[in-house]
């Protein structure tokens, strides 16, 4: 993390991480869908509650306007301040998804055809669908249709960041996509795409395919297109992501981290079931106890990309974990979405749900660049604003760090957690009360108030004290 936020978000955007853990394995009461969402440093990210919407013909998105739902589903989501999608959400089902960026061979061929002044088709972008497939899904085996269908129709392309250098800024997407019953994992490559059910106790996902031979359904064109196209199709079944991977892209970045979260979950369920703790020990991860032992110095100033992501002088790491997310979709309760601003180092969960009230002003407001989008390249810069609860946490993160080189890391971060960790257990321990008597959202929702405030309060006395 630099205080000066240097990043611009124009490099390729290598970030965010997610897993999911089914049930079965889970202690929370439920299915769990964890994400760190990984942005431009200084890209606020609050965190929206959006009613049901009725009665729209078109829908108009950063690139093009597509056909409304007749209705759509209340839910949560997590988005950079100008964008119309969502890094992850939550709906009134259930439903919750987390996006990834991926790069493939179609994505390649957009970014040579843009690059030389060819026109390329404009699209969805993925955060974009993201929210679509909460809008107008039940259950996450229909957040699979609906999101292929929309996908096949309308394709992917864009920038996926506030950025001018669109060919540099898109991406395609792969997604993990949850409610209490069951997990998906769907991944794309241009309007094509492979989709996974889940039958083993977690998934992880990075900046890269995971799906092999083992996908449960995909396009129907997928293997013509790839034969087309000269990828590799050796075999019976298509090897989704040896076909689509871009041959030209580094998977060093991407899958130390994805090996990593798969290495860490793998350790934990060897020991027990995953709960709070477990999930946000894995999203916390600097290398800690592994034969990296951590950075050289400490994580604010980092020497490689980590799970917990912050912003590096050198640029490599194209900036910090935005947002994290331990999501409980349980079959019996009340679904809940426990949310925190920026790195999971320096920050607190607070449990939300999809409930009217659940967001408070708050968590919802971005700074200066509040409802300048949906289109990423005319977006305005964000810049601090006192009533918002992400910038107040972006600037704790900030005096933590000290400068550019993260001086006072090691000295102020367990100074954070001495201050937060009591209060995060407090939050807990309210929540767990309130699901053993299967509370109504409204009191969840009075919980999500309380929370907020205490943890506003937190920040600020760290905030004096450093400053």
């Amino acid at each position: 993390m630099t205080s000066t936020g240097t990043s611009t978000g124009t490099g390729r955007p290598w970030s965010c991480d997610t897993f999911a853990v089914t049930a079965s394995r889970s202690r929370l009461g439920g299915t769990i869908l964890a994400k760190n969402s990984d942005r431009p440093a200084r890209e606020a990210q609050p965190l929206r509650y959006l009613p049901a919407r009725r009665g729209h013909g078109k829908l108009q998105l950063a690139y093009l306007d597509i056909d409304d739902a007749a209705e759509t589903i209340p839910h949560l989501g997590s988005s950079p301040y100008w964008c119309w999608g969502h890094e992850f959400g939550l709906n009134a089902h259930g439903v919750a998804i987390g996006n990834e960026a991926i790069f493939t061979r179609d994505l390649a061929a957009n970014a040579a055809r843009h690059r030389s002044g060819q026109r390329v088709e404009p699209g969805i972008l993925g955060m974009e669908l993201l929210r679509l497939g909460l809008e107008r899904s039940e259950s996450a085996h229909t957040a699979v249709q609906v999101m292929t269908d929309l996908l096949e129709r309308y394709g992917q392309w864009g920038a996926g960041t506030r950025s001018q250098d669109t060919a540099t800024a898109a991406y395609d997407n792969s997604y993990l996509i949850a409610d209490p019953n069951q997990v998906w994992v769907l991944e794309t490559t241009g309007r094509r795409w492979a989709a996974k059910a889940i039958d083993q106790p977690t998934w992880s996902l990075s900046n890269e395919p995971t799906l092999r031979e083992d996908w449960t359904c995909c396009a129907a064109d997928l293997a013509e297109w790839a034969h087309t196209n000269g990828w590799p199709t050796d075999g019976e079944r298509l090897d989704f992501a040896w076909a689509v991977t871009d041959p030209e892209v580094p998977l060093q970045v991407s899958h130390i981290r994805l090996q990593r979260s798969r290495s860490l979950l793998k350790d934990l369920l060897a020991n027990s079931s995953i709960g709070f703790g477990e999930a946000r020990r894995v999203l916390s991860d600097h290398y800690e106890d592994s034969f990296l032992q951590g950075p050289k110095f400490n994580p604010a100033r980092p020497d490689f990309l980590t799970l917990c992501m912050h912003d590096s002088t050198a640029g490599f790491t194209w900036g910090n974990t935005a947002a994290s997310t331990i999501t409980v979709l349980s079959a019996q309760g009340t679904p809940v979405m426990w949310w925190a601003p920026t790195t999971p180092c320096t920050s607190l969960y607070l449990p939300v749900v999809v409930h009217p009230n659940g967001v408070p002003p708050l968590l919802s407001t971005a700074g200066t660049g509040r409802d300048t989008g949906p289109h990423p390249e005319r977006a305005e810069e964000d810049r601090f604003a006192e009533d918002s609860l992400w910038w107040r946490f972006q600037r704790l993160l900030e005096l933590v760090a000290g400068d550019e080189l993260g001086s006072a890391y090691p000295e102020r971060q367990p100074v954070v957690r001495s201050a937060f960790d009591p209060l995060q257990n407090d939050f807990l321990a309210e929540a767990q009360k309130l699901a053993r008597r299967d509370a109504e959202p409204a009191a969840w929702a009075a919980l999500t108030q309380s929370c907020t405030q205490r943890a506003a309060a937190a920040a600020d006395q760290l905030i004096d004290k450093f400053a």
